[in-house]
């Protein structure tokens, strides 16, 4: 794909929330999670402030332990490479509710925009595939991305992963609270538990 023809981050991860219904939504390290902030905050939403790599991992346990609502997890191709592992766990588990997203800038924005392997030899979805996670893909247009977000709602045909190559600019940062015991608290009132 052209470096001309990519997409707008915030445009990409607005369409992929707009119908979230009542999915909790988890993001990776960074932009992503400035991202989901912008699109709104939310009692689901589950911001990564830390832990380089995790995100794919917090949503998967958060897909095993509420089976019947819909996990997200949105990332970058930075975030995800630090944990590439967490996909074969994701084959293993086979969590039907359960969607993952790259954000793939082909950079390390967080760090200083170095190129990621994935603007030259690595195939984030022939992994995914790879790992076991039958419904990989790769998505170019807002059109199958508001086509994907509709699917997340039904927590019984994941696992699934999509990769969209999205512009490196680097927007305006959108935070929201950054208290992990407050994140944590307010994710587990919105499920019905009490706080820690």
């Amino acid at each position: 794909m052209s470096r001309a023809n990519l997409l707008e981050r915030r445009s990409v991860v607005s369409a992929l929330l707009e119908g979230r219904k009542d999915a909790v939504v988890v993001g990776g390290l960074g932009a992503s999670t400035y991202d989901i902030a912008a699109a709104g905050d939310h009692d689901r939403n589950f911001y990564l402030w830390g832990a380089m790599g995790g995100a794919v991992m917090i949503g998967l346990g958060i897909a095993l332990a509420q089976p019947k609502l819909p996990v997200v997890v949105i990332t970058g191709d930075g975030e995800l490479l630090m944990g590439m592992g967490s996909l074969a766990t994701v084959g293993l588990q086979q969590p039907r509710n359960l969607s993952v997203i790259v954000l793939d800038n082909e950079v390390y924005g967080e760090t200083g925009g170095q190129a990621s392997h994935t603007g030259t030899n690595t195939d984030l979805v022939g992994v995914a595939k790879a790992c076991g996670i039958g419904d990989s893909r790769a998505m170019s247009t807002l059109a199958e991305i508001k086509a994907f977000a509709a699917s997340m709602q039904d927590v019984a045909a994941g696992p699934r992963f999509a990769s969209v190559k999205i512009d490196s600019a680097n927007l305006e940062r959108v935070l929201a609270n950054r208290d992990g015991t407050f994140i944590v608290n307010r994710i587990r009132g919105a499920l019905g538990f009490s706080p820690i």
